[in-house]
């Protein structure tokens, strides 16, 4: 027992007020956001499950009998191929949907770098460079600035 609080002294008073903190901080979120999102397995399981539920509602006359069995059948067997790779394989999700995060990044990191060539070399919205500014022949000119796009070349 502490003689200053008169409480047991069972372990780091930092690291249980943070992880109260914590515990608190997580309580609010979820209570203002609602449950944060699963693993990116169980997430595939619940698309596949709000799609089908979704067709499966729909009943208009355009589409037969036949055609909604077939719709049904359908979704039965996307369901029965999706649930035995999601339960051997539940990590394998989290990593592809990672990399589709890095593609991502790496796409807009090419397009902004591209945005910034082109805008760097035009005067205003227009597109157009002015060519007094630089002559043709100029070796800082934007044609040295590395490859922009396909070149032909001769080969006879």
């Amino acid at each position: 027992m502490s003689e200053a609080t008169d409480r047991p002294v069972d372990g780091d008073a930092w690291a249980d007020a943070c992880a109260e903190d914590l515990a608190s901080e997580q309580a609010r979120r979820r209570a203002r956001y609602g449950p944060p999102p699963g693993s990116a397995a169980e997430e595939l399981r619940k698309l596949v499950d709000a799609v089908a539920d979704k067709v499966s509602s729909l009943r208009t006359p355009l589409l037969g009998i036949a055609a909604q069995g077939a719709v049904q059948q359908a979704i039965r067997q996307a369901r029965s191929a999706v649930e035995p790779v999601i339960e051997r394989n539940p990590r394998v999700f989290d990593h592809l949907a990672a990399a589709g995060g890095e593609l991502l990044a790496a796409y807009r990191s090419a397009v902004e770098g591209q945005e910034s060539r082109w805008t760097r070399t035009t005067d205003g919205a227009s597109g157009a460079a002015d060519p007094a500014k630089k002559p043709a022949d100029d070796p800082t000119g934007p044609r040295d600035e590395g490859p922009s796009g396909t070149e032909r070349i001769d080969l006879d």
